[in-house]
């Protein structure tokens, strides 16, 4: 036997409305509400009386084992924010250490100025009235006048 769709739901759409009309009479009733609120508060007691009984055996409650999750958490937090700092880091060095191309180049460009050095020494040296070149180590000695 097939049920007729329209008829589903005019039952769903009574039920419901049976069902909220009973929870509102319910919590409209002051004994019920009542006892509602007094289950909330020996619920309340209850758990205050809990975090004190294992305060007295110095065991953890579920508040302070829910600060040290979250602190854990945060902590983990900022341990990945170093990781992650320090990979760039390292990949940062990875590349510096990587340019010795850029050190064999700088060698090289070093070499020529000396050989172009060495050069013009030889070619001032040369030239018939040139002055001596003053030694290295005399260049920046203050001489008294």
């Amino acid at each position: 036997m097939a049920e007729n769709p329209d008829f589903r739901e005019r039952v769903t759409k009574q039920g419901e409305e049976a069902l909220g009309k009973l929870a509102q009479d319910l919590l409209s009733n002051p004994l019920v509400n009542g006892a509602i609120a007094r289950a909330f508060d020996a619920r309340e007691k209850a758990t205050q009386a809990q975090e004190v009984a294992f305060g007295a055996l110095n065991l953890p409650s579920a508040a302070d084992l829910e600060r040290l999750t979250r602190r854990v958490r945060s902590v983990s937090q900022r341990l990945e924010g170093i990781e992650d700092g320090v990979d760039r880091l390292d990949e940062t060095l990875t590349k510096l250490n990587g340019s010795t191309a850029i050190e064999q180049r700088l060698d090289a460009i070093e070499q020529q100025l000396d050989k172009v050095v060495k050069e013009l020494g030889a070619i001032h040296g040369a030239m018939p009235d040139a002055p001596r070149p003053v030694p290295r180590n005399q260049e920046r000695m203050e001489v008294p006048e």
